[in-house]
């Protein structure tokens, strides 16, 4: 037997690869994991087979299609009047999973701390600690989720290297509003902080709310590598393939990083999704798209003894069981497939210390027949 020491010695199996491997064995309604059960646009699919066609097999270019970057220049500064350089700020990642380890990988060093807030997407903690890093976390509680920022501002010392923000948010489906990005901003004024900011679910926000990218506040920018997702926003999350813009000085450290870990990504599906973009409304229109899905889902569950406030971006609704149940939400959860037939996921597993609040995250980013028949389970309960 050999003896091996474990970097990352309290990481398991994700609770979405757990979830969905239950709703499979258990033939249940998947609300769990975040994919979408519906194709994407017929469009992007014959690009693709185009792209295909036109011989695009080899090699993309390290810091991906030139073309592209460059329709994505112009998409951000279209989206938030800021110029960045397609040949020195922008890279085409390996989904945003891939772009947010480079980005951690890159600048992180052992004892230096990053502020997570949590609940929080469970790649960035893990992705910390393999380097050395400090994971400082900031509750933030249910149901508002609300940043406190003199919390923050408590937690930042001479040790802290970057501060990890994800709007809108993944798992509690809240938004950032401009004040907590000024406030973001006051904080980092004159320091030497990062700013890495998830930004995948960029054109999933409803109620006329309009996404407070870093990339408004140009003092934040100066210091932010900002990740996004093709795969979230045309629903082709198998695809694995996103997106990283920083200034030219970050993104260099990032290419360092990025061309050893997967030195390019995905070359024909570049040439259609570059094609794709061409058309604005392929993203400006999806807000209305999941929007409607949201408030068809809610209404739905609107007469169950779940409590809960409508999402404001993601593809994600959290429901309160307190009505129902005292169990914890791992428990509950895990009841509702072998019961119930129906898979969820339990934001304790995202908290800081498993905290329960006995909440569970729905994914709507289903067909109707799948979310009236998962409503129907809902409101049986």
């Amino acid at each position: 037997m050999m003896n091996l020491s474990s970097k990352l010695p309290n990481v398991g199996t994700t609770i979405f690869t757990k979830m969905s491997k239950l709703a499979q064995e258990y033939n249940a309604i998947n609300l769990s994991q975040g994919f979408p059960d519906f194709p994407p646009n017929p469009k992007l699919v014959e690009l693709v087979k185009q792209a295909l066609d036109n011989n695009h097999h080899q090699y993309a270019p390290l810091a991906g299609l030139g073309s592209l970057r460059e329709t994505l220049a112009e998409k951000l500064n279209n989206s938030y009047q800021l110029k960045y350089s397609a040949e020195h700020e922008i890279t085409i990642t390996a989904g945003a999973t891939q772009a947010i380890f480079t980005a951690i990988s890159a600048f992180i060093q052992p004892n230096d701390e990053v502020i997570v807030f949590k609940p929080a997407y469970d790649c960035y903690e893990p992705a910390i600690e393999l380097y050395g890093g400090k994971p400082v976390l900031v509750e933030m509680r249910a149901p508002e989720y609300k940043i406190d920022w003199q919390e923050v501002s408590a937690k930042i010392n001479a040790n802290t290297k970057m501060i990890v923000i994800n709007t809108p948010h993944n798992p509690t489906g809240t938004v950032l509003e401009k004040e907590d990005l000024l406030q973001l901003q006051q904080l980092t004024e004159n320091t030497n902080i990062l700013i890495l900011s998830d930004e995948v679910y960029e054109h999933l926000i409803y109620d006329g709310k309009e996404h407070q990218s870093v990339a408004r506040f140009p003092e934040l920018a100066k210091r932010s590598l900002i990740t996004y997702s093709f795969g979230k926003t045309f629903h082709v999350t198998g695809w694995k393939i996103g997106y990283c813009v920083a200034p030219k000085v970050l993104m260099k450290e990032f290419r360092k990083v990025h061309q050893y870990n997967v030195f390019c990504v995905n070359h024909p599906m570049q040439w259609a999704l570059n094609e794709y973009l061409q058309n604005p409304e392929h993203y400006i229109e999806l807000s209305a798209f999941y929007q409607e899905k949201r408030d068809f889902f809610l209404a739905q569950i609107k007469g169950s003894r779940f409590q809960f406030i409508p999402a404001q971006g993601t593809y994600f609704q959290t429901a309160s069981y307190k009505n129902i149940s005292n169990e914890k939400d791992t428990d509950f959860a895990l009841r509702l497939i072998k019961e119930k037939g129906l898979a969820t996921i339990p934001v304790s597993v995202f908290n800081k210390n498993q905290k329960d609040e006995q909440i569970l995250r729905f994914c709507f980013a289903k067909k109707k027949a799948t979310l009236l028949k998962a409503a129907e389970i809902i409101t049986s309960i």
